[in-house]
């Protein structure tokens, strides 16, 4: 070989060693995308480099969350395949870019996070992880309506004092003549109805997508539209994706139909429930309060929606549980090497 095929290679070594090596080994490389609001445990990667193992290098990308072009590093740009954390948005700036992606790997099951129309165009699938932390988001679904029915954070609160009354007295609820409103009957919501009947409650929900008849195999109420749902349920608990259909669903107008008596929760996606009519709504005595695991334009922005009356408000971690994280990464990473080799995908959303 002559001498310039030399220098160009040295040159590669020198300016790119990764790339570099990569070309030369032909080995692919799958990419987990993360924010510095990530878990930490993102950065580490055994479980993934486990279970992919030889056939591909797997490597970590902290990345601001909104993604800029200039800071999204050039390796990235050659993986195989992404693997995508919840805090990261993988926009079609980025996805159009990727030179050789077989895939694009959502590490949960929410993708409104990854631009899939920009995937399409490039003929890049969409794959999630959808039936990680079922039982973790229906139970903290269930622990959030408890603390609002049984009034269990102010009850603390004067638990606390040297002497004490029962001032919340009013709004503790005997369950059993609650009605629970579900609105979304997957996997999740199914979870939540089974633990709310087993509660005692009336369960009923709204899904326009289901199938007829579900209802009558977990023994819940169907009820054909969300306004009707909204004004009969004592508990409205959100447990539908993201899409341009939910977004802002419930609004103003929508809050007004529950009676004042109600209670919303939501371990969904922020976006579905408008946040500041929400806090008006609470603030004015119109609803009797709100558990939230996720928020609007999170988290919280100001002390002023902080100190919302009756409002319960978690980190996004309703998903969380060291075995569902585990579950997780697991499914994804399984994903990312059949991406890898070449083999047929499954869990593809687009």
């Amino acid at each position: 070989m002559d001498a310039a095929w030399w220098r160009w290679h040295f040159f590669l070594a020198r300016s790119a060693p990764n790339r570099y090596k990569r070309r030369m080994n032909f080995r692919p490389l799958v990419a987990v995308v993360y924010s510095s609001i990530s878990l930490d445990v993102n950065v580490v990667l055994d479980l993934e480099k486990q279970l992919i193992g030889e056939a591909a290098e797997v490597r970590s990308f902290c990345v601001p969350e909104t993604m800029p072009l200039d800071s999204v590093p050039a390796e990235l740009f050659e993986a195989d395949a992404l693997i995508v954390w919840h805090s990261v948005t993988l926009h079609a700036g980025v996805i159009e870019r990727l030179a050789r992606c077989r895939a694009i790997i959502r590490n949960g099951a929410g993708v409104d996070n990854v631009d899939a129309e920009a995937a399409k165009r490039r003929n890049i699938p969409v794959c999630n992880v959808p039936d990680y932390g079922v039982e973790e988001v229906a139970d903290h679904a269930i622990a959030l309506v408890l603390a609002l029915c049984r009034q269990l954070f102010p009850l603390h609160q004067e638990g606390k004092q040297l002497g004490w009354s029962i001032p919340e007295s009013s709004r503790i609820r005997r369950l059993s003549t609650l009605t629970f409103g579900l609105v979304g009957m997957g996997r999740i919501g199914t979870a939540a109805a089974l633990r709310a009947k087993a509660l005692g409650f009336r369960v009923v929900f709204h899904d326009p997508y289901l199938p007829s008849g579900i209802q009558k195999s977990i023994g819940v109420t169907r009820i054909e539209t969300l306004d009707e749902l909204l004004k009969s349920a004592d508990v409205v608990s959100i447990h539908c994706p993201l899409t341009k259909e939910t977004h802002g669903m419930i609004d103003a107008r929508e809050l007004g139909l529950m009676k004042p008596t109600a209670y919303l929760v939501n371990t969904a996606r922020g976006g579905i429930v408008r946040k500041h009519p929400l806090f008006e709504a609470l603030n004015a005595g119109r609803l009797a309060g709100a558990g939230l695991d996720v928020i609007e334009d999170e988290p919280l922005r100001s002390a002023e929606e902080a100190a919302t009356r009756n409002l319960i408000v978690t980190c996004h971690a309703a998903f969380y549980s060291a075995e569902s994280l585990e579950e997780m990464r697991s499914s994804a990473a399984k994903l990312a090497r059949a991406a890898a080799l070449g083999l047929p995908l499954w869990n593809r959303v687009a």
